[in-house]
C-alpha cells in the first residue's frame, strides 16, 4: 500500500486514491501491469505512481521510451495475450498519438474476432486547463473518445469516486479511458478503507435540488456545486448530477433528475461544439421534453485553443458566475 494511504482518517487526495487503487489491484491480480513514461523509478511526472516500482519491480512497472504510439500498441497486444495493462499517457493531448491503435484496434478487436479476443486495458491520462501549459497540454478531448463504440470513458470528480471507478476499470474486460482533471489531483475526501468498487455507467446526484438540474463531469462538478450555493441565495434550488462516466452513460439518472426539476443546464470543461453538452442536451430533449419548463442550456469551454497567457487561460474555463448567469437566463431574470 502507498505510505500516504495509511493515515487513520482516510482523508486522501484524488491522486493518492487512484494510486491506492493501483496498489490494491496489482496486489490482487498478477496480470495487472503498469506501462508508461517515467512511471517507474521516477514515480510519475506528477508522482502519481510513487512506490509502485519499488513494490512490484521492473517486470510489472515498465518504463518506456517516449513513444505513445509504441506504448499503446504494446499494451493492446499484452491485453490480448492475457495481461491487464494500465497505460499512463501524461497529457490527454497526447491521445492523438495513439488514436489508430485505440480506435481501430483496441475498440474493435472483440467485435472483429467474434468475441475471440478481449482488450482489458486502462488508459489513464490527465486533462484540463491549468498551470499555463499552453494549447498542446491543456485540452479535454473526452468527447472524441465517448463517440467511439467499444470504448468506455470514465471521468471522476472526487477521491472516493476515483478509487472506486478505477478499480472497476481495471477489472473490466473492455478498453477503458480514465481521464482525470489535473486540477483535481489534490482535492481531498474521505475514502473507504474496505473494498470499494463503483460500477461503470452510474451517475450520482452530488446535491439534491428541486428547481434546476446541472449535469457535469470532473472539475466542472465542483464549479456546479459552487454555483448551486450562489443560486440558493437567489431562492433557486439546484440539483448537481455528476455523470462520472460518459460511456456507458447513465441515461436513467439524467432523465429522472430533470423530470423532478423541469430545467437543465449541461456544464463541461471541454469544447462546446459537437461535445458532450450537445449529447446530454439532446438526450434530455428526446426523453424528457414534456417535463421541461425551459429550453435545455449549455455551458462549456469556448472553441479556441487554450492560451498560454495566465490572464487569457482562465477565460477558457467555465466558472460559477457563468453558471448562475445561465440559470438566471432560464428564469428570465432573478431578483
Amino acid at each position: 500500500m502507498p505510505p500516504d494511504s495509511q493515515q487513520t482518517d482516510r482523508n486522501l487526495t484524488l491522486k493518492d486514491a487512484v494510486l491506492e487503487a493501483m496498489f490494491e489491484e496489482m496486489e490482487s491480480d498478477q496480470n495487472v501491469i503498469l506501462i508508461g513514461e517515467d512511471v517507474g523509478t521516477a514515480g510519475g511526472v506528477f508522482k502519481q505512481t510513487k512506490g509502485l516500482f519499488k513494490t512490484f519491480g521492473a517486470d510489472r512497472v515498465i518504463d518506456t521510451p517516449i513513444s505513445e504510439s509504441a506504448i499503446f500498441g504494446l499494451a493492446v497486444g499484452a491485453a490480448m495475450a492475457g495481461s491487464r495493462p494500465i497505460i499512463e499517457v501524461m497529457f490527454g493531448d497526447f491521445l492523438t498519438l495513439v488514436m489508430d491503435q485505440l480506435v481501430n484496434q483496441a475498440a474493435k478487436v472483440h467485435y472483429m474476432s467474434a468475441g475471440g479476443f478481449n482488450v482489458p486495458l486502462v488508459l489513464r491520462t490527465g486533462i484540463g486547463v491549468g498551470g499555463n501549459l499552453g494549447p498542446q497540454h491543456s485540452q479535454s478531448l473526452h468527447g472524441w473518445l465517448a463517440h467511439i463504440p467499444g470504448l468506455k470513458v470514465v471521468m471522476p470528480s472526487s477521491a472516493s469516486d476515483a478509487k472506486g471507478l478505477f478499480k472497476a476499470a481495471v477489472r473490466d474486460n473492455n478498453p477503458v479511458i480514465f481521464m482525470e482533471d489535473r486540477m483535481t489531483y489534490n482535492l481531498k475526501e474521505q475514502v473507504p478503507e474496505d473494498e470499494h468498487v463503483i460500477p461503470l455507467g452510474s451517475a450520482e446526484v452530488k446535491r439534491e435540488g428541486a428547481d434546476v438540474s446541472i449535469y457535469a463531469v470532473t472539475r466542472s462538478v465542483h464549479t456546479a456545486l459552487a454555483a448551486a450555493e450562489h443560486l440558493q441565495v437567489k431562492n433557486v434550488s439546484a440539483e448537481v448530477v455528476d455523470l462520472r462516466t460518459l460511456a456507458p452513460l447513465d441515461v436513467e439518472t439524467i432523465v429522472a433528475s430533470v423530470q423532478k426539476t423541469g430545467r437543465a443546464l449541461v456544464l463541461d470543461g471541454g469544447y462546446q461544439s459537437f461535445g458532450i453538452t450537445s449529447e446530454i442536451a439532446a438526450t434530455i430533449g428526446e426523453l424528457a421534453f414534456d417535463y421541461l419548463d425551459a429550453p435545455v442550456m449549455r455551458l462549456a469551454a469556448p472553441d479556441v485553443p487554450v492560451p498560454f497567457s495566465p490572464a487569457l487561460e482562465t477565460m477558457t474555463v467555465p466558472n460559477a458566475e457563468q453558471v448562475v448567469a445561465k440559470v438566471t437566463e432560464m428564469y428570465g431574470g432573478l431578483g
